[in-house]
Order: C-alpha cells, then structure tokens, then sequence
C-alpha cells in the first residue's frame, strides 16, 4: 500500500489508514482526480451512490493497470435504498457503476431514523458479505445506540463506522464505543472542512513546532487516535501533502494542547434528525 499504514478490520480484512475520499467531487472531474490519487500513492478510495460519481473512480480504476488486489474500495447505500430487497439491488447498481465484481467495504450511509429500515438493511448487508460481493461491511454516522440496536438484531459487528470526527467534534463516546466492540473509526470531513480549524492557535503553534502544515497537523492527530481518514482534495500537491503524514509523529504535549478543541461542532446533519431520501 505504497507504505500507508493499515489497520485490520474485525473479519482479518486489512484496511489503508489514509484514503481518498471523492465527496463532492464533480462527476465529469472524478476520473481525472482518482488518477491524480493514485499517481500519488493513494490505494483506498471512498465514494458513494448518494455522490454520483461511481462511474468515475471506475473508471480511473480501470485504467490505472493497478492489480485490484492493491486497492481498498468504499462505497455507501444511499437513504432512499434502506429494506431487505432495495439494498440488493442498489449494491448491484453501484457494482454496476464501478464496474467492479466485489467492493472492499460497503456502508450504510445514514440510519435515517425516520424511514427505521436500517435493521432489514443490515440483513441484506450479511447476505452481500456472505455471497463475498463485499470483502467487509460497515456504517456511516450511527451513534452508539443505533448500534446497539444492530447488536441486539445481529450476531455480525459493523467492521466499520464512518463518521463526522475532527478537532472540533471529537466524538468520545462514539469511540470508546467502537473500541470496546472492535469497531474501526473512519473519519468523515477530517479536517472540518479547514477554515477556523487550521487557522486555530492551538493548531499552527503545533505545525510551527514541527515544521508541517496545520493539515497535515490535524490529519496526523486522527492517526495517532488510531483512526482512518479520507481527506479530499482535486490539487495534486495538496492530495501529496495529505498523505505525507508519516516522517513525524505528535507527542504528549501536543495531543495535550489539541484535546481542549473539543466544541462538539458539527459541519454536517446531526445522524438523529438527518432523514433526507
């Protein structure tokens, strides 16, 4: 994995801790930044049905002449594809987008609370596992209750849950949660979409210290918390700076002067209220 760390999932499936996400990304721009990805060093790449832009990491992955076996793939159930039947044929969808045969990971994007199909959608998530369409399966923004409540319906762990985490949105309790059930932590927008974040204080007296960017500060943070990240950029240079994160390490101190950032701001939906299909 072109010397990117991984972490292992709870099923042995082995996972790069620094991935490129596409959110966002226009779907007449999506190949040519997946190429820019690759050609940097990314291996892992994370997009969704709900981004309409499957079609083109396919794409850039079919003529990357990558072995598929070198890269992780994530894509995500979109809200209005939540039941037994819908999630089935929405994965086939997908798969039919990436032009792929399997996934890496595949997510529930929201729990949508409203709609209360997330249960029936897990189940159709255990038979994709099953039939080996999909290496690992996971969540995206459920809280620690929502996945309680798949714990009660299910004997099989989310290996994964994707969620809003940064600086400024810490989420303590989501992951002690996960380490306690052997959840992995993925962060979504892990740099809270820059701004306030990297211009903070705390943040650029620590970039200062060891001659890095603040984002590269803030990314490095997430790894030493053990979480995956999936920063998003379309500049080359700045998809490289994102991934150069492992010729320094942050000490005590300066965990110490990042964990009063602690705001509990979020720069997305809240995951109990968010019900948009």
């Amino acid at each position: 994995m072109t010397g990117i760390p991984t972490i292992t999932l709870n099923n042995g499936v082995e996972m790069p801790q620094v991935g490129f996400g596409v959110f966002q990304v226009p779907t007449d721009e999506t190949a040519a930044a997946v190429d820019a990805a690759l050609q940097a060093g990314y291996r892992s790449i994370d997009t969704a049905a709900a981004y309409r832009n499957e079609a083109g990491v396919g794409q850039a992955i079919a003529r990357s002449g990558l072995a598929r076996d070198e890269l992780f793939v994530t894509t995500k159930l979109w809200n209005a594809s939540h039941g037994y039947d819908e999630t089935l044929r929405a994965f086939d969808a997908s798969l039919g987008e990436l032009g792929l045969d399997h996934v890496d990971l595949y997510l529930i994007h929201w729990p949508v609370p409203e709609y209360d199909r997330y249960v029936d959608t897990w189940r159709a998530f255990e038979k994709i596992y099953a039939d080996g369409r999909a290496r690992a399966i996971g969540v995206s923004n459920f809280q620690p209750h929502h996945l309680e409540r798949l714990a009660r319906e299910s004997d099989l762990v989310p290996a994964v849950n994707q969620i809003e985490l940064h600086p400024y949105l810490q989420q303590e309790q989501a992951r002690a949660y996960h380490a306690e059930h052997g959840i992995v932590t993925e962060a979504w927008s892990p740099l809270a979409k820059g701004g306030d974040l990297l211009a903070d204080p705390a943040v650029t007296a620590v970039a200062g210290k060891h001659g890095r960017t603040p984002a590269q500060v803030v990314l490095r943070w997430h790894l030493e918390l053990g979480n995956v990240v999936i920063p998003k950029s379309v500049t080359p240079s700045r998809m490289r700076e994102n991934l150069d994160l492992f010729g320094f390490s942050l000490d005590g101190d300066d965990l110490a002067r990042l964990a009063p950032l602690e705001r509990g701001e979020r720069t997305g939906p809240d995951p109990d209220t968010f019900n948009a299909r």
